[in-house]
């Protein structure tokens, strides 16, 4: 495997497995585990019935999911920006980044191991604890409804990775992590607070435009708009004018990706061609 890839396969596996040794040490993964499996089990207890007599399938195992995902979800927020802040940053400050460059390997794969460490090990456990939980509990709900279950998923990790995104460019200019993960924490609940009073607006004087700007960022605003229109009850709350299609919710959660790839990738650039030691 390493000669087919011109001898470059293995640094990039002691790199991958250095930054997993750094941003996973015992016992911390298995602490954020066990809360992401508390926090479904918890929760869970709260959930079932909620969204009236009315409410479809869909709109039951959407309302599931986005229940269970608000103490969880902060969890893994901390989890990547801890490690995209601390762990690049920390190797920026201590000089360590310098020894990767020695490696025969392009910048853009070292800065992949990193990123692949600090978010993609993470998200795993993350979506595959709370799915299995939520399966376990809910069997009939989750097992039909699987591709809702998973798109309320990627509605709502949409907007840390995009702040995962600014705290790693934030970090490689600044080249330091502590400023990053504060700067990523604050803009976090910042865009949290907004979308809460936006919200408000949006309900008392069916002006949407707000939403919908910001539904580009956080498309689980737009998911639940389109829930909300789809069932009455308790959980789903008044309606506004506003009324998405499902199609609507899949083109924003496109859109919202596309921003954070933009992002990312203007991390990559400014790592492999202008980041000096």
């Amino acid at each position: 495997m390493a000669k087919a890839h011109g001898g470059k396969g293995r640094p990039f596996v002691e790199l991958f497995a250095s930054a997993l040794n750094e941003d996973y040490r015992f016992p911390l993964l298995e602490i954020f585990c066990f809360l992401y499996a508390i926090g479904a089990f918890i929760f869970a207890g709260f959930l079932f019935g909620l969204g009236g007599p009315s409410a479809s399938g869909d709109a039951v195992a959407y309302g599931l999911t986005s229940s269970l995902l608000g103490f969880p979800l902060f969890i893994f927020v901390v989890l990547i920006l801890k490690n995209v802040a601390f762990g690049l940053g920390n190797d920026l400050e201590k000089g360590i980044v310098q020894t990767f460059f020695s490696y025969p390997i392009k910048r853009r794969w070292i800065l992949s191991a990193k990123l692949l460490s600090a978010v993609g090990v993470g998200l795993i456990p993350f979506v595959g604890i709370l799915t299995a939980g939520m399966y376990v509990l809910a069997p009939d709900v989750v097992g039909p409804h699987i591709g809702i279950v998973l798109l309320t998923f990627a509605t709502s990790l949409s907007e840390p990775l995009l702040v995962a995104g600014i705290v790693l460019l934030v970090t490689l200019l600044l080249k330091r992590g502590a400023l990053a993960l504060v700067l990523g924490i604050v803009t976090y609940f910042a865009l949290f607070i907004v979308q809460g009073i936006v919200s408000v607006i949006a309900a008392f004087t069916n002006n949407v435009t707000g939403l919908q700007i910001l539904s580009v960022i956080s498309p689980s605003l737009i998911e639940g708009r389109y829930f909300s229109t789809q069932s009455t009850g308790p959980f789903f709350g008044p309606t506004t004018s506003w009324t998405p299609t499902f199609t609507d919710v899949l083109a924003y959660t496109a859109a919202s990706y596309t921003i954070v790839a933009i992002v990312f990738l203007l991390g990559y650039m400014y790592f492999s061609r202008r980041l000096n030691l």
